[in-house]
């Protein structure tokens, strides 16, 4: 088991060096960002407006199968969860405090780029009858490549590494892992109880069950009310701790922008970092947490009824903000600030981490992450099963997806009790085989996207479907 984890780590190093993947992510970020108008900056309170009056929406003039909010909802399931808590960690142990500003540069050039796959899944969504709607990059791909043979083989590539990454990567297994071991982790220091972690493994894998028998609508209605609450929970949660280490911020920031640019000296149990491990492990966990470039939040951003493809474009770009900017951020804050991060008896670990950095100021703080890690994990599965579902359902048509979602419910129990490296290494590693077929096929629809955002920001500014 060990020597196959540094086979794969060894594999996922050399596809998140700073000029592999980093560099195609940064280039079509830029491309996206310049043909939009620089759609993050220039109509980001539009962004924010849309998004929360798409929150009362009934949208009963639009076509579409969930509402905008939902949709969001459904996203932000996948991608608010426990990179959030055990991502950010791993990013920071892997590649030091500067990891956490390539983080910020990837959402920032991510916001355009999650604006561009929310759009092109609207524009070119299929209805497989009956009202079922199914969209992602599978779809894009196929239909902006004219049904060239290129274009097909692109479209099955994504659509077998996104069910792949699903089933055994950071939509699965990776968060069980974070989920299990925090739970566990929580039971031992706050009750000194020594549970194992079969215990939590079976419990998210039985409650990811009976969700998957309802479909995406009930995946839809469960993540609306959900997301919000976890949300809110976390990031109070954060702000307390924040408040009482304010004093903290400048040290935090000026490290943050040092070690960006500067290798980080071993200090402490902590072993360094390059800049190019840096840029790697935040570049990597970045996408894992806000999934810009991935190709996965169209599927669902596909399918919200809106009346233009640019409507839920800017939701998008409110997620990125949502994800990245304030829910990591505040993580790589609570962990740099906490010291912990140089200590040796955390250098192998991930939720466990910011649960620990948390209580060193906030009473009750891992049960709290614990509660935390299990409702973005709970929220993650739910809404990477749908994901990998489509995909699977592209593939294989739809006949065999109740053994699909079997097969996924039994990885989230076994992915509790995988080690921790091998996991994430898995999750990383997938992510970047999905993106590449999606990345290709954004840069050779940006003038798609050039034309529905010109079209769209050139008129009135409109209000959400009603």
């Amino acid at each position: 088991m060990e020597v196959l984890t540094e086979r794969i780590q060894a594999l996922d190093s050399a596809i998140w060096q700073w000029y592999a993947m980093p560099m195609v992510l940064l280039l079509v970020g830029l491309a996206l960002t310049w043909v939009t108008g620089f759609v993050q900056i220039r109509h980001f309170g539009r962004a924010v407006k849309m998004t929360f009056a798409g929150m009362r929406t009934k949208t009963d003039r639009a076509s579409g199968e969930i509402t905008p909010f939902q949709a969001l909802s459904t996203a932000l399931a996948s991608t608010v969860g426990n990179g959030n808590i055990g991502g950010v960690a791993t990013a920071i142990l892997i590649g030091g405090p500067g990891a956490v500003f390539w983080m910020w540069v990837c959402a920032t050039f991510g916001m355009a780029t999650k604006f561009a796959e929310a759009v092109l899944g609207v524009h070119y969504r299929v209805d497989r009858g009956e009202g079922d709607l199914a969209s992602g990059p599978m779809y894009y791909i196929v239909q902006g490549f004219e049904g060239r043979p290129i274009g097909r083989v692109l479209a099955g590539a994504f659509a077998f590494f996104g069910m792949c990454a699903a089933l055994l990567g950071t939509g699965n297994m990776a968060q069980s892992n974070t989920v299990a071991r925090t739970f566990v982790e929580a039971a031992r220091e706050t009750f000194g109880v020594e549970v194992s972690v079969w215990v939590p493994g079976i419990l998210i894998a039985v409650i990811v069950g009976l969700v998957l028998l309802g479909g995406i609508q009930r995946i839809a209605s469960v993540a609306e009310t959900l997301v919000p609450s976890m949300i809110v929970l976390y990031f109070g949660a954060a702000v307390v701790y924040i408040l009482m280490n304010l004093g903290e911020v400048p040290h935090v920031l000026e490290l943050i922008f040092a070690r960006a640019f500067s290798p980080m000296a071993a200090v402490g149990g902590f072993a360094g970092a390059s800049v190019a491990q840096a840029i790697a492990a935040g570049v990597s966990r970045g996408v894992l947490s806000n999934e810009a470039g991935l190709g996965s939040a169209p599927i669902a951003h596909g399918i919200a009824k809106v009346r233009h493809p640019a409507e839920q474009g800017l939701v998008g770009v409110f997620e990125v903000f949502i994800d990245t900017i304030l829910v990591c951020s505040m993580t790589a804050f609570i962990i740099l600030s906490s010291g912990l991060w140089q200590e040796a008896a955390y250098q192998g670990a991930s939720g466990d981490l910011t649960a620990a950095a948390l209580g060193t100021s906030v009473p009750f703080a891992r049960p709290i992450v614990a509660f935390c890690s299990f409702l973005f994990g709970f929220s993650t599965l739910i809404g990477w099963s749908y994901y990998g579902e489509k995909c699977f359902e592209f593939l294989f048509g739809s006949r065999l997806l109740p053994a699909y979602r079997a097969v996924f419910t039994v990885l989230v129990l076994v992915g509790a009790i995988v080690e921790v490296k091998l996991v994430w290494a898995v999750g990383t590693l997938l992510n970047g085989f999905m993106a590449f077929p999606n990345l290709v096929g954004l840069l050779v629809l940006v003038p798609v996207v050039g034309r529905l955002a010109r079209e769209y920001f050139s008129g009135p500014a409109p209000g959400p479907a009603r």
